[in-house]
């Protein structure tokens, strides 16, 4: 179907009138590639004046403790991209590192010093970690107030009570991904790709969750799946999808096929790869990036996406810490 515009124009005190046709057949424009590190910045922008308001009515800057155990390299990637945003908003931070022979007792005690220890308000323990750990139990001997990974049964039960609770930094960065782009949710169908504890199952919570509650939700219908659900049974769900949350650890697990026009899709997957081209190793995301940002409204790139929002969640956590431990003190 065409459409005629009109261009009226003058030329030596005559009128012309140009015609153009506009053909509305032409392929709309491509997805908005929402840009994580620049989400990133802002957050860590607002955490920074945060910081420095505190230590300005005489408060001591918050202080992040990080234990990594073992020599995974990209878990040693990760803690240093931590670190380094903490000092960019003024967070002071320690990386303790341990082999990855480590007793479970022996980390254990260490977390029990870290959760006694008065001058550290955010502690995690960097995931995965060697074989021989109960990462449940790690992650429950650390301190609900100082659990700025959110992973604390406590913390993770008051979450998906809709009660205020320190987020888990990786669904927290989704939603506000989602907010601060003006993606609406209220109403609209979402299917998170993934159940994990940590990443897919908050992702849902926080979406489906009631929006006038201590904790707002999304006010979404959300569908999770996971490695049962088949592939064809998949495609039905994320057809009717107005945002798709892949969060699998699957590469491509999101194809262009799966997704109806106008989608936002968020892609939280870090898998690498070898580049089939240049045969070295690479970052992707679980979605076929180039194809469904053709059909998709927004869409978040792997690296860049995610990534960097689950780090500047984490210095917002921190200082959420100092504060709630420093109420605790003085009652």
């Amino acid at each position: 179907m065409a459409h005629s515009s009109f261009h009226l124009c003058s030329s030596l005190g005559r009128f012309c009138i140009q015609h153009r046709q506009l053909h509305l057949s032409v392929r709309r424009t491509e997805a908005v590639i929402i840009s994580g590190r620049r989400l990133a910045r802002q957050i860590q922008r607002e955490a920074k004046v945060d910081v420095e308001n505190w230590v300005a009515d005489g408060n001591r800057r918050p202080h992040l403790s990080v234990v990594l155990v073992g020599d995974n390299p990209a878990s040693h990637s990760y803690v240093k991209n931590k670190t380094k945003a903490a000092a960019d908003v003024g967070i002071t931070s320690e990386t303790i590192l341990k082999p990855a022979s480590i007793t479970e007792e022996e980390v254990l005690d260490l977390i029990s010093k870290l959760n006694n220890d008065d001058k550290v308000d955010g502690l995690l323990v960097q995931l995965p970690l060697p074989e021989h750990l109960d990462e449940r139990k790690i992650c429950n001997a650390v301190s609900p107030a100082k659990d700025v990974d959110g992973f604390h049964v406590i913390n993770v039960g008051r979450m998906c009570l809709d009660q205020k609770s320190m987020l888990p930094a990786t669904p927290w960065g989704v939603w506000e991904i989602i907010k601060r782009t003006g993606i609406p949710t209220l109403g609209k169908n979402v299917v998170v790709a993934g159940r994990s504890k940590n990443v897919g199952m908050p992702i849902a919570m926080l979406l489906h969750t009631d929006g006038a509650h201590e904790r707002p939700g999304g006010d979404a219908t959300v569908t999770i799946s996971h490695r049962y659900t088949p592939k064809d049974q998949l495609r039905e769900h994320t057809k009717l999808a107005d945002i798709v949350v892949a969060a699998a650890g699957i590469p491509k697990l999101i194809t262009a096929d799966m997704i109806k026009e106008g989608a936002a899709v968020i892609d939280v997957g870090i898998n690498r790869i070898q580049d089939p081209v240049t045969g070295k190793p690479k970052l992707v995301g679980d979605v076929d990036f180039e194809e469904v940002k053709k059909k998709a409204s927004f869409i978040t790139p792997v690296p860049g996406g995610v990534g960097p929002m689950t780090v500047a969640m984490l210095m917002k956590n921190t200082i959420i810490a100092a504060k709630k431990l420093l109420k605790l003190r003085e009652n």
